[in-house]
């Protein structure tokens, strides 16, 4: 006999109010339950008192036997500190890529990087045919500005004679 604690649903439409209670796993929703062992009320604000109450005595008694919260329930115990706050992830399980798709992305992945690194390097060896001319260039233009800069830098520098 599988037990979980989880919850049952009361209240009339677009009213919930929910028992937390300890069921059997097969048993439905809102039907037939072992024990009741507290409630949780949606309606009420977050800071009211009346909005969860659980008997810790007896979800850990339940826990020791095998029963087992549900995620909902777990959240809930979590925030009146009788178990820790559950892992909640980004992305859930069910929605996870296949392994098909996986290496369908991965294959396309891997092509689409030989496409771009194709025109890289063709125009890297542009690059660097053009810059095996441009030394010798720009060593020229570098060597008549520094030649042009010169005269200008010393006379700045040196003090002009008064009259």
């Amino acid at each position: 006999m599988a037990l979980k604690i989880r919850l049952s649903r009361g209240g009339s439409k677009k009213r919930p109010f929910y028992r937390i209670v300890v069921a059997e796993a097969a048993a439905p929703r809102d039907g037939r339950y072992v024990e009741r062992v507290g409630h949780y009320n949606p309606m009420v604000p977050k800071e009211h008192e009346n909005r969860l109450s659980v008997n810790g005595e007896r979800v850990k008694f339940w826990m020791d036997r095998g029963a087992q919260p549900t995620d909902r329930v777990h959240k809930l115990l979590s925030l009146v500190d009788i178990l820790k706050a559950p892992e909640i992830r980004d992305q859930p399980k069910k929605s996870a890529i296949g392994k098909k798709r996986a290496e369908r992305e991965a294959e396309a992945a891997e092509a689409s990087a030989v496409a771009e690194e194709a025109p890289a390097e063709e125009a890297a060896q542009e690059a660097s045919a053009v810059a095996e001319e441009a030394p010798a260039e720009e060593a020229a233009q570098e060597a008549s500005a520094v030649a042009e800069e010169a005269p200008a830098e010393e006379a700045a520098q040196e003090p002009k004679p008064t009259e």
